[in-house]
């Protein structure tokens, strides 16, 4: 049996062998500076060409937008990794919650037996459900 605190499932999220840090590594800003500039040199870039730059120039601006790709590729993981291990802390109460949330119902709620399941019909028992007329015929 596993202690309430921390089910089964749950395990913590490793980052370079040490459980993941909010605090460390990039933020949400520097995300959004690598977004707008991104952006930018993904517009600026083909215009270069458009507008019969030095090749150099462009293909310099081409190199940085893939490098920058790169970097907010890896920015986005290390963002989804921390969400990632920020949900498997716990449930949350939002900040303006003025009733309990469903979790919070279903943790007080009592455990209630399933349903009984309906036996199927012997064979020679009656239909208790007839066909409706102009319904779908079903032959056995």
């Amino acid at each position: 049996m596993t202690s309430p605190d921390q089910p089964g499932s749950v395990r913590p999220v490793d980052y370079k062998g040490e459980p993941l840090d909010s605090e460390r590594g990039p933020g949400l800003g520097c995300f959004r500076f690598q977004v707008v500039l991104l952006v930018f040199l993904l517009i600026f870039t083909p215009l270069t060409v458009a507008w019969n730059w030095n090749p150099i120039f462009s293909i310099v601006l081409l190199f940085l937008t893939l490098i920058l790709l790169l970097f907010a590729g890896q920015t986005v993981i290390f963002l989804l990794r921390l969400v990632a291990a920020d949900k498997r802390d716990g449930r949350r109460v939002p900040l303006a919650a003025r009733t309990p949330t469903v979790g919070e119902l279903e943790d007080t709620a009592p455990a209630e037996p399933p349903a009984p399941v309906d036996a199927p019909a012997p064979a020679g028992a009656p239909d208790t459900n007839p066909v409706q007329p102009g319904g779908p015929v079903v032959r056995e």
